[in-house]
């Protein structure tokens, strides 16, 4: 089973493709970019646009805009047209998975105005779109998405892609009434982790549950730059080949948002950097429905999930890079290659 599993993780690395072969003003990404930003009126194009170096670059959440604002320019006063071009946009950027994800969870908020009609927070579209630079001139700029539950950060340095910090998150997470009852938009999250820590045996889940109690929120929430939490849990070398098959899936799951050639050069540099060494770590129940929180730790990169706020029917899961969110590392290399060339 041990060679087994060896051998499935190889499969999946071997053919890792290149992030981007286009030239800047060919690239996909930056024609359907402009697509876009062409289609705006002024008035939306002046709260879209910032310089690359804006502060407001490193701001995010997850809470509604109405009690954490965001800047952009609002999905909801957009017209069909612009509606469209911004989605077709997005999905250059987002695995099919991914941008159906998103727009279930955006979709959600028509659900949330339905049973919560007093509630001045739901407000359906209420998602904002910026862009931090020229995607038409510039080697490197960004873009981001995001509202209530949903926040996307993507850096393009020199054609290549960072993406993170990303949250995905939903309420209820399973619909108790109307017509969307027993809808459950993140189920996979929530059952593909409860059926590994229910697979390990005592010895195993006294190492992977170090708290019997969880937490209100993912503990990284919506901090700018991100350290490894506490070195707790089981890690991967202490687990059978069922469950290391279980938890890579699991990750491979999170990663199935993005486009497939980064999540297979991600899942590449998560096996190069020693699988073996990453550690699931779990707080509170073993139940789905009671209070239940876990983490995916490796070196380079941390992966969240909460679900216990209104009576652990609300999830938020979170994936971060310790060096590369916002496109840290690539900056660097990037700032680097420019001083090197300089001196020259």
């Amino acid at each position: 089973m041990q060679r087994t599993f060896i051998l499935f993780i190889s499969c999946l690395f071997l053919g890792a493709l290149p992030l981007v072969s286009q030239a800047q003003s060919d690239s996909p990404g930056v024609q359907k970019a402009m697509a876009f930003i062409q289609s705006l009126s002024d008035a939306q194009k002046s709260r879209a646009s910032y310089s690359f170096d804006a502060v407001t670059r490193f701001n995010w959440h997850f809470l509604p805009p109405t009690m954490v604002a965001r800047h952009g320019t609002v999905v909801k006063d957009m017209d069909a047209n612009q509606k469209q071009l911004l989605y077709d946009f997005m999905q250059v950027y987002l695995s099919e998975k991914g941008f159906k994800k998103t727009r279930d969870i955006m979709d959600f908020e028509y659900y949330l105005k339905e049973i919560q009609p007093k509630n001045p927070s739901r407000i359906p579209e209420n998602q904002f779109v910026a862009f931090y630079g020229d995607p038409s001139k510039d080697k490197v700029w960004g873009w981001k998405f995001g509202g209530h539950h949903i926040a996307l950060n993507f850096t393009v340095v020199d054609d290549k892609l960072a993406y993170a910090p990303f949250f995905f998150g939903v309420y209820p997470a399973e619909a108790e009434s109307g017509e969307r009852k027993g809808t459950r938009l993140m189920k996979e999250e929530e059952d593909m982790a409860l059926d590994l820590i229910n697979s390990m045996s005592d010895k195993q889940k006294a190492k992977a549950i170090f708290n019997l109690t969880t937490f209100n929120e993912v503990v990284t929430t919506n901090s700018v730059h991100v350290g490894p939490l506490p070195d707790e849990g089981i890690s991967v070398k202490e687990m059978n080949s069922q469950q290391k098959a279980g938890l890579n899936q699991l990750i491979m799951h999170y990663l199935s948002a993005m486009p497939p050639k980064i999540a297979e050069m991600r899942l590449k540099h998560i096996a190069n950097e020693d699988f073996n060494s990453v550690k699931f770590a779990w707080a509170g129940n073993t139940e789905r429905k009671k209070a239940h929180y876990y983490r995916i730790q490796g070196k380079s990169f941390l992966v969240e999930f909460d679900n216990t706020q209104d009576n652990a029917n609300h999830i938020h899961t979170v994936w971060r890079d310790f060096r590369g969110d916002f496109g840290t590392d690539l900056l660097k290399e990037h700032y680097m290659m420019a001083e090197h060339h300089q001196h020259k």
